[in-house]
């Protein structure tokens, strides 16, 4: 009972400290860091770490103390000043959600979101690198919802302080080069395409990485290989269920999930997201999309089968057009005869 009372005591002033910093926002800005940390001397940098922890637990904008670290303490301090306050609140939102929340969630987790939860927890480490180079979610909402998993504290913490690093840099550089602007300070122009390069490489991190997930592609000959062989692998064709089942056929012991139709089935999938899985269409096109899908939704090992089935059919290699052995859904002949 006082354990739940402490809870409930600790979520109502979680509550109503995002709320008031919600309510005056407007009077968080950079001319009120600077009047904060200006006046506190060598301590200005731990003072910058405490507020930019405490903003980032109550969902205060981490770009703007990011940009303004850069302008108060320069590239190499505002980076580590910035990096290692936001992972220190990323860390105090990851407790709080999970002392708070995390034994109702993991009782009360089912269906979809259970099944996400598991594949979070599977992917570990991994996933949150992946989310920090790639923020597919805001930074502030995904400290608590990560909190909420058995994600190993240890793994978060190191993983979040490197994986942000890049972005970190990047707009901690922005930063400075913007105040050296408004200073009119020497070597304007470096420091300016220095700036634009950093936030180029971080605006490709996410194509960089998709690609990396995917692994390397496929041949023909070494997929036929690999299915001889018996080597656990998912063989994901991603054409039309007519085009699968048509003239072209399809591989023996492959997975028909239509491009169109994946992202909503991808729980069908999670027993492969640690596995391999080679993904096949007509060419390549429709599996070079599909592969980008399942890399951001964290399957460890992507392959696009380079070619596809016309490849296949110029090595003459067999196929089969009978219908597929699972079934997606009824189709409307099928259900009308059932019926």
């Amino acid at each position: 009972m006082k354990q739940q009372f402490t809870r409930l005591a600790l979520f109502l002033l979680l509550a109503a400290g995002i709320a008031l910093a919600i309510l005056y926002r407007d009077r968080f800005n950079t001319a009120a860091l600077e009047q904060w940390v200006g006046g506190a001397g060598a301590a200005a940098p731990l003072l910058f770490m405490a507020i930019y922890a405490i903003a980032t637990v109550l969902f205060l904008p981490g770009s703007m103390l990011t940009l303004a670290g850069g302008a108060l303490f320069g590239p190499v301090v505002g980076t580590f000043v910035n990096l290692t306050g936001a992972t220190l609140g990323a860390l105090l939102a990851f407790l709080l959600s999970r002392h708070l929340a995390s034994h109702w969630v993991e009782h009360k987790a089912a269906g979809r979101l259970g099944q996400l939860k598991a594949g979070v927890e599977q992917e570990g480490w991994r996933f949150v690198a992946f989310v920090r180079l790639v923020p597919l979610f805001p930074f502030n909402l995904l400290n608590y919802a990560l909190g909420l998993t058995r994600i190993r504290l240890l793994h978060y913490l190191v993983a979040t302080y490197l994986c942000m690093l890049p972005g970190a840099l990047a707009y901690t550089w922005l930063g400075y080069a913007g105040r050296e602007a408004l200073a009119g300070g020497e070597g304007l122009i470096q420091k300016g395409l220095m700036a634009l390069a950093l936030l180029a490489i971080v605006a490709f991190l996410p194509r960089i990485i998709g690609r990396l997930r995917q692994g390397p592609t496929l041949g023909i000959n070494e997929l036929n290989d690999r299915l001889e062989k018996g080597e656990p692998l998912l063989l994901l064709d991603v054409r039309s269920e007519a085009d699968y089942r048509g003239e072209m056929g399809h591989i023996a012991g492959s997975r028909n999930i239509p491009l169109e139709a994946l992202e909503a089935r991808l729980t069908e999938l999670a027993d492969y997201q640690e596995q391999p899985v080679a993904l096949i269409c007509t060419t390549d096109r429709r599996s070079k999309k599909a592969a980008q899908i399942l890399a951001g939704e964290g399957f460890a090992e992507v392959h696009v089968v380079a070619g596809g089935m016309a490849e296949w059919h110029k090595a003459a290699l067999p196929v089969h057009t009978a219908a597929p052995m699972q079934s997606t859904a009824p189709s409307q002949s099928t259900a009308q005869a059932t019926e």
